[in-house]
C-alpha cells in the first residue's frame, strides 16, 4: 500500500512543471472555445438579448446563406494559395541562403527578413496602400517606365491585394521554418544520391523533402492558421470585394449577432483544429527532438 502511494505521489509531482501551462491552456483557450461553442446554439430575442434557446439555426443560416459560405470557403482558399505561394517563394530563398551564403551574411539576411516586424502591422500594411494605389509607388514607376498606359487600378480593394499583402506579411514565418531545418541538412546526401543515378530533382524529392519535413509543415501551421483571423489587412486592402471570415465575423459582433458570431468563430476554430491534428500526424515529437 506504501509503494502504491508512493508511485502516484511520483507521477504527481513529476506532472507539477505541467499545472502551470495546463492552467493557462485552459483558461485562455479551452474555456473561451466551450463559451463560445455553447453560444454558437443559443439565439438572440427581439430585444437583442442571449437568451438560451438551444437551436442548430445560427449553423443552418450560415450555411445556407451564399454569401456567408462563400466567404468562409474563400477565406480558406486564400490562406491556402498564400501558404502555397509563401512556400514556393521562400523555399528556394531559405535553400540559397544555407546552401550559397557565408554563415556570417546569412544573419544580416535574416535580420533583414525579421526587421519589417520591428514596425508595426499597421504601419506595414498602410505602407502597402501607398505602393499598391493607383497613385502609389509601383504605379509611378511603372508609368515612368513606360510599361503601361493609365494607373493599374486592380491591385488594391481586392483580393489581389490582399494576397499580396498578406504573402509579405508571413514570407518571413515560412522563411524561418524553412531555414531552421535546411541549416541541418547534410548536403552531401545530394552529392551521394546523385553518385547512385538519382537525378537532382529525384534527390531533392526523395531526400531533401521528406528530411525537411518538419520545417515545411512548421511553415504551413504558422502561415495559414493565422491567415483565417484575419480582420486588418482585408479591411485595409481588400475593400468590400476582398473580405474574409474575419471581417464577417466583426460584423456579426457589430450587429448584436452574438450566437452568429460564435457560430461563425467555432467553424473556424474547428477548421484550425482539423488542421493541427492532421498536421500532427506527419509532424512526430522525435523529429522537433532530432532537430534541436
Amino acid at each position: 500500500m506504501t509503494t502504491r502511494f508512493g508511485q502516484r505521489r511520483g507521477n504527481l509531482l513529476r506532472l507539477w512543471p505541467f499545472v502551470p501551462s495546463a492552467a493557462v491552456l485552459t483558461g485562455l483557450f479551452f474555456i473561451p472555445l466551450a463559451i463560445v461553442f455553447v453560444y454558437s446554439f443559443w439565439q438572440v430575442d427581439p430585444n437583442l438579448q442571449v437568451v438560451p434557446d438551444w437551436t442548430l439555426r445560427n449553423y443552418a443560416k450560415f450555411f445556407g446563406t451564399e454569401t456567408y459560405l462563400r466567404t468562409f470557403l474563400k477565406t480558406i482558399a486564400m490562406a491556402g494559395l498564400v501558404t502555397v505561394s509563401g512556400l514556393a517563394v521562400a523555399g528556394p530563398f531559405a535553400y540559397f541562403l544555407v546552401r550559397y551564403v557565408s554563415p556570417r551574411w546569412q544573419r544580416l539576411i535574416l535580420l533583414a527578413v525579421v526587421l519589417p516586424f520591428w514596425t508595426s502591422y499597421l504601419v506595414r500594411v498602410y505602407a502597402w496602400q501607398a505602393i499598391l494605389g493607383e497613385k502609389g509607388v509601383l504605379n509611378s514607376v511603372l508609368l515612368s517606365l513606360g510599361l503601361v498606359a493609365k494607373p493599374l487600378d486592380f491591385l488594391l480593394y481586392n483580393d489581389i491585394g490582399v494576397f499580396i499583402v498578406l504573402l509579405y506579411v508571413y514570407f518571413p514565418f515560412a522563411v524561418l521554418s524553412l531555414y531552421t531545418s535546411l541549416e541541418r541538412f547534410d548536403f552531401t546526401q545530394l552529392a551521394a544520391a546523385q553518385d547512385l543515378g538519382a537525378r537532382p530533382d529525384q534527390a531533392l524529392r526523395r531526400i531533401l523533402l521528406p528530411q525537411i519535413r518538419p520545417g515545411i509543415i512548421t511553415a504551413c501551421i504558422f502561415v495559414f492558421i493565422p491567415i483565417l483571423g484575419e480582420y486588418l489587412t482585408p479591411t485595409l486592402v481588400g475593400g468590400t470585394k476582398g473580405v474574409l471570415i474575419g471581417n464577417l465575423i466583426v460584423n456579426f459582433y457589430r450587429g448584436g449577432a452574438f450566437p452568429a458570431m460564435a457560430a461563425a468563430s467555432f467553424l473556424v476554430a474547428a477548421v484550425v483544429l482539423g488542421l493541427l491534428v492532421a498536421f500532427r500526424r506527419y509532424l512526430q515529437v522525435e523529429d522537433l527532438v532530432a532537430r534541436g
